[in-house]
């Protein structure tokens, strides 16, 4: 079962949970799972990644320290954490203090009570999806934006973007200075998209890898502009000797010393303009054998996938379209 199909509800005594809690779960398209100590949601969480847990009345000692248990734990302190409060009320300070997420009382009215649910899963589901590093949605929600351009049925480009020698600049300035070249990467394809493409998405994955969905018609542009800046900036993130002699020396794990390149950037590139997608998985496998190909071709350049669905017999490579970033002609 999908972890964001999953809410687990604490119910001591079996009882089902309140009308205008499971309006909001079946519209949503939440299962239910009851449970009914602290044990067995302990369990369930180290099993799946409920999308939210529910904390029935009564709030008692127990349901107290299942939420610190939770909030004590950078993995499950995530999960979302919502209380119903007894009527008669006082146990709401209690929850909040020990890390619940919310806490639903009798006094809210039920239009009230129903925003305060949808804020807090919403809130969780976009903190789980930002990447810490960037602030810029993770693979979570890059698989949403995917499928979103699918059942759009418009033209769209879903592009990859890979920092070639990477690694080396790493190990020879320090995680801090390769810190700062992710940060600048983030910001040229959050600002390029923004301006080329205002519809647009930039995603990040992890590391030195990132995803940017632009309509189809916005693709060349974008991707050329993003080469352009980066081409033109990353030189400065390098000392004036390295600088100046367009690399640095470095060490293999043989021991063997060779030059290692300035960063360049590489970009890989699918569309639906000669392909029918029904599913994230072959878009996410397409777009990163294309960029795995123009990480294979020198400088920064953009490779786009040129391919059809029933392509002519022995067409192969000879369909990746490559364009030079900072002319943007195909070839």
């Amino acid at each position: 079962m999908h972890f964001k199909s999953v809410v687990a509800y604490r119910t001591p005594d079996g009882s089902p949970p309140p009308p205008l809690l499971r309006r909001f779960l079946e519209q949503r398209g939440f299962d239910v799972i009851a449970v009914a100590d602290k044990v067995q949601i302990l369990e369930l969480v180290n099993r799946s990644f409920p999308a939210c847990i529910v904390v029935g009345t009564p709030v008692d000692a127990e349901a107290i320290a299942l939420c610190r248990a939770l909030k004590s734990e950078a993995y499950t302190a995530v999960i979302p954490l919502i209380f119903l409060a007894d009527p008669d009320g006082g146990e709401t300070l209690d929850a909040l203090e020990a890390g619940a997420d919310e806490v639903l009382t009798p006094q809210m009215s039920g239009e009230e009570q129903a925003i305060r649910l949808r804020a807090t899963v919403a809130r969780a589901d976009r903190d789980l999806s930002v990447h810490p590093s960037t602030r810029l949605p993770g693979a979570a929600q890059i698989e949403r934006e995917i499928a979103d351009r699918i059942h759009s049925g418009q033209a769209f480009a879903v592009c990859y973007a890979d920092i070639d020698y990477f690694k080396e600049f790493n190990d020879r300035y320090g995680y801090n200075r390769g810190d700062a070249v992710i940060g600048m990467v983030s910001r040229i394809l959050r600002d390029v998209v923004r301006g080329y493409a205002p519809s647009g998405f930039v995603g990040h994955i992890g590391g030195d890898d990132f995803i940017f969905t632009v309509p189809l018609s916005a693709m060349e542009i974008c991707c050329e502009e993003i080469l352009s800046i980066f081409d033109e900036l990353v030189p400065f993130q390098y000392c004036e000797e390295d600088r100046e002699n367009g690399f640095f020396l470095a060490e293999d794990r043989r021991g063997v010393v060779h030059e290692v390149p300035l960063m360049t950037l590489s970009i890989g590139v699918v569309t639906n303009r000669k392909r029918t997608f029904s599913h994230t998985g072959r878009v996410s496998e397409l777009v990163t054998e294309m960029k795995t190909y123009a990480k294979t071709l020198p400088g920064s350049v953009y490779a786009v996938d040129r391919r059809s669905d029933s392509p002519a017999p022995g067409l192969a490579a000879g369909a990746l379209g490559v364009a030079d970033g900072r002319s943007g002609d195909a070839q």
